[in-house]
């Protein structure tokens, strides 16, 4: 069990000027933005692969790379798609060496025990962002795929042809939109557990709000998908089942805090 006083000891002797702080501040600043330019320019080399790697879904709901047809209607559109492919792909890439610089400028002013319960949440973050983007590239975004490729008409003596002729610029921003709308609302089991630890909520009450929780969840796939059913029940159902994953975590927490009360108790 750890001693409360060598803890504050260690908060205290990490203290420094306010000045030092801003230095440090700048220094991880610089250290993060250095490694996104660099997983920039990585990912612009290489934008076209990485693009094409993107444009799977819509290569399964066609059938083959021979029918998957995109467009773009200006010059520079395919430039500008690569540069936020680039953007895109260095933000996934930095992440690490970013979350590290927040950790370590962060760290100093925690208690040991704090640091060790702020690291799970640190690579949870990451894992779960990636669980949510999975479940968009293999799962939602094909389903909208085939969806949209099926609207397509064929031309008869009554009707003209109508094809499905997505603009580069426009599939990656779709793409781009359901990954970030996943992997935030796959941080819900991270958000409400460290709410859990600060006491804020607890499993009871999450119980109660879950009907609530529900009407809520609906309402930012909405807002956060596209304006298809597909995308936001794709959205909405893992979501909600993450709820349920948050009040188990949020019990465990509540158990393991009752035994350090029982034991703290039980020594003095």
């Amino acid at each position: 069990m750890s001693d409360p006083i060598v803890e504050e000891d260690e908060v205290e002797a990490s203290r420094a000027p306010l000045i030092q702080h801003l230095t440090e501040l700048r220094s991880r600043l610089i250290k993060a933005l250095v490694a996104f330019v660099l997983m920039f320019f990585v990912c612009f080399a290489g934008a076209k692969i990485i693009y094409n790697i993107l444009v799977w879904p819509y290569v399964v709901a066609v059938g083959s790379p021979e029918k998957a047809h995109l467009v773009y209607t200006h010059g520079l559109e395919y430039l500008f798609t690569q540069i936020q492919v680039a953007a895109f792909g260095a933000g996934f890439l930095a992440f690490p060496v970013i979350a590290g610089q927040i950790y370590k400028f962060v760290a100093p002013g925690l208690y040991k025990n704090e640091r060790r319960a702020f690291l799970p949440y640190l690579v949870a973050t990451p894992v779960l962002f990636a669980v949510g983007a999975s479940v968009v590239y293999f799962i939602a975004m094909p389903l909208l795929m085939r969806f949209s490729v099926g609207m397509q008409q064929l031309a008869t003596e009554s009707s003209p042809a109508i094809e499905f002729l997505p603009k580069v610029s426009e599939y990656l921003s779709l793409i781009m939109t359901l990954i970030f709308a996943f992997g935030v609302c796959f941080q819900l089991p991270v958000v409400l557990t460290l709410l859990a630890r600060a006491g804020i909520i607890d499993s009871q009450f999450l119980k109660e709000k879950r009907r609530y929780a529900v009407v809520v969840v609906f309402i930012l796939a909405a807002v956060l998908t596209p304006p298809d059913v597909i995308s936001q029940f794709a959205l909405a159902v893992p979501t909600l089942l993450l709820y349920e994953a948050s009040i188990i975590s949020v019990r465990m927490v509540e158990r393991k805090r009752a035994e350090a009360e029982a034991a703290r108790a039980a020594a003095g």
